[in-house]
């Protein structure tokens, strides 16, 4: 039994000038799910209809803007790798292809990045939509392994990729959970983060293993706020 169950996707927008309803709505229209507004400016979106697994996805407001890169991020397929729906549902372009990187690299109307392919070259069958969650990592490899070896998963390695990933995590919605070497250090808190259920551990079991406590649950929040070893936010609900 894993130690935790990946639960839900959790976006950050800066609160006011409806920013994050306007973030809502474009992330219903990208990945194709009902929107539902909250008391108190927050929002989520319903997984989709038919779906072999939970996909929620929740935006929540908070009171401060977005301060450097986005280090989580997901990569979503589109027909033809045509941004044009996503641009006219309030995306901006940050790049376009190039022979390094064959695809658009988007921002959300808070500026949170999406980067957006086409079609796999072997798969065009494929469906479209959200099939990667990818996070910048100091140590792809021992960030990956912490998490393969909290949620039951396995790491995947391709010979010669600087890049690895986690496949068969417990509760993942997406196909693969790909972390990615980069030479900056972790400075803000992260604009995307995902929320666990706790299955066959407890929150000192977590600390234990390497995660950090950063606010216990209280009487105004019923889950917990931690770190992985990399400093990356998640949320831990019982």
């Amino acid at each position: 039994m894993p130690d935790v169950v990946f639960k839900d996707l959790c976006i950050d927008v800066t609160a006011g000038g409806g920013r994050p309803e306007a973030v809502a709505r474009f992330w219903g229209a990208a990945l194709h799910q009902p929107v539902v507004e909250h008391e108190g400016g927050d929002f989520h979106l319903e997984p989709p209809m038919g779906g072999s697994k939970e996909r929620t996805v929740w935006i929540n407001s908070v009171i401060e803007p977005p301060a450097g890169k986005s280090r989580v991020h997901l990569d979503l397929r589109v027909p033809g790798g045509d941004p044009v729906p996503l641009i006219s549902a309030g995306a901006r372009v940050a790049s376009e292809p190039a022979p390094d990187h064959p695809w658009y690299v988007l921002n959300d109307p808070d500026g949170v990045a999406l980067c957006v392919f086409g079609p796999h070259p072997q798969y065009p069958d494929a469906p479209s939509g959200p099939f990667e969650l990818v996070v910048d990592a100091a140590d792809p490899e021992r960030i990956a392994s912490w998490w393969a070896a909290r949620t039951g998963g396995v790491v995947g390695r391709r010979p010669g990729a600087p890049f690895v990933w986690v496949e068969g995590a417990a509760g993942f919605p997406f196909l693969f959970w790909v972390f990615n070497p980069v030479p900056e250090p972790k400075t803000v808190k992260n604009r995307v983060h995902w929320d666990v259920k706790l299955a066959d551990a407890t929150i000192d079991d977590l600390v234990e293993a390497g995660a950090t406590l950063v606010r216990a649950r209280d009487a105004e929040i019923d889950w917990w706020v931690m770190a992985d070893p990399e400093g990356n936010e998640f949320c831990a609900f019982q």
